[in-house]
C-alpha cells in the first residue's frame, strides 16, 4: 500500500496519502478506547516529541527499541535497501554508534526487538528480515539474535541467524516481539486480517522454525512489543496502536500523534509509556503515555499457559473468527473501502502509463 501511495503521489494524484485523510477514523488524541468501544481520557496524559534523527543515513528507521541495559539508549535501523546495520541513538536524536552484523544480509528488515537473558542479564537485540511485499515469495525469513553492544562505539558484531517458515503459508510481517520472561518470540503479520504467530520455545539454527498461528492482528500491522513485565502486548497500525493482554484478548486501543508513515513502536523501560517512529529523513520520535490501568510494571511477570491465554474479554473475536474490522484494533470499514479505491486506481494509472511508454 505505501507504495502505490508513493507512485501516485510522484505523478501528482494524491496530495494526501489515504493514512493521513482517514486519521479522524482512529481514536481521538489523548483518549484510550476501551475494548467496550467507549473514549476514555488520558488523565494529564500529552504526547510528547522526544527527538528528530539527525544523522542523514537513517532515511527509513522501521525498527525501533529501548535498550534495556544502557540509559537513554534508543536503538533502530533502516527498512530494505539498506545493509545489515543499526544505529544507537541518544536523547536528542544524535548518532552514539554504528553496529554491523557479520554475515547477516539485509533483505527486507522491518523490526526489531530487545529483551535481557535470563541466565546472564545481558541485553538481547533481535533483527527481523521478515518484509515480503508479495506475500510468500520467499522460501523462509530470518531474525538474526545478537547480544547487545556493552560500549557504544562502532563495531562489527556477531549474530545468529535463525530461519522461519509460517505453518499456514508464507506472508508479509512487520512486528516481532519477544516475551522478556521467557524469551520467546511472536512476529506479527501485516494482512488485512493480520495474524500473531508463535516461534518454537527453544529456536534452532539447523533447521527451519516453524512460526504457528495463535490469534488475530489488526489490520496492516507496522509493529509490536511486549511491555517490560510480560503483562501486555502493543500492535501497531498506520491509525493507533492496539493492547493486549494476550494473543485475542484486547485491553483497548490508544491514539497515536500523527505521523507521515507510522511504521514503529516501543515501550519505556518503565512500561508507562510507549515509543512511537516514522520513516523517512529527520523523522521524529514520540512519547505516548499510557493510562495508569494499562501500564505496565518493569520486573517480567510469569505469562499464560504456552504464551497464549485461555479467555478473553466479551466481544473481541478469538483467533478462529478474527475478520478484517473485527474488534480487535482494526481499521472501520470505510478506511478499508478507501484503501481499496486507492489500490484500484493505482492499478489503473500504472496500466496506462506502461501503454503510453511501450
Amino acid at each position: 500500500m505505501v507504495a502505490v501511495v508513493r507512485v501516485l503521489t510522484a505523478f501528482g494524484l494524491v496530495v494526501a496519502s489515504p493514512l493521513a485523510a482517514s486519521a479522524a477514523a482512529g481514536p481521538v488524541p489523548g483518549t484510550v478506547v476501551g475494548s467496550d468501544g467507549a473514549a476514555k481520557p488520558r488523565s494529564g496524559a500529552k504526547d510528547r516529541l522526544l527527538f528528530h534523527f539527525k544523522d542523514p543515513r537513517i532515511s527509513e528507521s522501521s525498527g525501533l527499541a529501548v535498550s534495556p541495559t544502557h540509559k537513554d539508549v534508543i536503538y533502530t535501523h533502516n527498512d530494505s535497501g539498506a545493509g545489515p546495520q543499526f544505529y544507537a541513538v541518544g536523547p536528542d536524536g544524535g548518532t552514539l554508534a554504528v553496529f554491523t552484523l557479520a554475515g547477516a544480509a539485509a533483505r527486507d528488515w522491518e523490526a526489531m526487538a530487545a529483551s535481557v537473558d535470563p541466565a546472564t542479564g545481558q541485553g538481547v537485540l533481535w533483527f527481523a528480515d521478515i518484509g515480503d511485499n508479495l506475500n510468500g515469495a520467499w522460501p523462509d525469513y530470518s531474525i538474526y539474535k545478537v547480544t547487545e553492544p556493552k560500549t557504544m562505539r562502532d563495531a562489527t558484531l556477531e549474530a545468529t541467524r535463525y530461519r522461519f517458515r509460517y505453518k499456514d503459508g508464507g506472508r508479509n510481517a512487520e512486528g516481532i516481539m519477544v516475551h522478556p520472561a521467557t524469551g520467546r518470540l511472536y512476529v506479527v503479520s501485516k494482512e488485512f486480517a493480520g495474524s500473531i504467530y508463535a516461534a518454537p520455545v527453544k529456536l534452532r539454527t539447523d533447521k527451519v522454525n516453524i512460526l504457528r498461528r495463535v490469534g488475530p492482528a489488526p489490520i496492516m500491522a507496522t509493529d509490536a512489543a511486549y511491555a517490560p513485565d510480560g503483562s501486555s502486548f502493543v500492535i501497531r497500525t498506520y491509525f493507533s496502536a492496539s493492547l493486549y493482554r494476550a494473543p485475542g484478548e484486547l485491553i483497548g486501543r490508544v491514539s497515536m500523534p500523527s505521523l507521515r508513515q507510522a511504521e514503529s513502536i516501543a515501550y519505556t523501560r518503565d512500561g508507562k509509556s510507549l515509543l512511537t517512529g516514522s520513516e523517512g529523513a529527520n523523522s521524529p520520535v514520540y512519547s505516548v503515555p499510557l493510562p495508569a490501568s494499562a501500564a505496565a510494571g518493569t520486573t517480567p511477570s510469569a505469562p499464560p499457559r504456552n504464551g497464549v491465554a485461555p479467555s478473553r474479554v466479551a466481544g473481541v473475536p478469538d483467533a478462529s473468527h478474527a475478520t478484517a474490522g473485527d474488534g480487535d484494533g482494526g481499521v472501520p470499514a470505510g478506511v478499508i473501502a478507501l484503501w481499496l479505491a486507492v489500490a484500484l486506481g493505482a492499478t489503473g494509472i500504472i496500466a496506462a502509463i506502461a501503454r503510453r511508454v511501450s
